[in-house]
């Protein structure tokens, strides 16, 4: 997977910490970066597509992109698209 978009993103230079909160609770200050990032749909999937487990990618905890991936599941196997399954979720994608 091409990651060009590493480097637009606004996280980078900030101290990672803030993006693996202890609890779901304390995650506001990092989706409050992903909020204004220009690249939040490329770094979430990145992070689904390569299973990533801790902290918070794209504006989506653990929890989330568990979720997301679900969802997608339950529409793969009901014949129906998948775009922008997890945009929607974390209100992005409108870009």
């Amino acid at each position: 997977m091409d990651r060009d978009w590493v480097n637009r993103s606004a996280c980078r230079g900030l101290d990672p910490t803030i993006f693996y909160p202890a609890t779901e609770e304390e995650a506001e200050e990092a989706k409050a970066v992903c909020a204004v990032c220009p690249v939040q749909e490329d770094c979430l999937e990145h992070a689904i597509g390569n299973r990533e487990h801790n902290g918070v990618w794209g504006g989506a905890t653990e929890r989330e992109r568990q979720r997301i991936i679900r969802r997608r599941r339950r529409l793969r196997a009901m014949g129906a698209p998948t775009d922008g399954v997890g945009a929607e979720v974390l209100g992005v994608g409108a870009r």
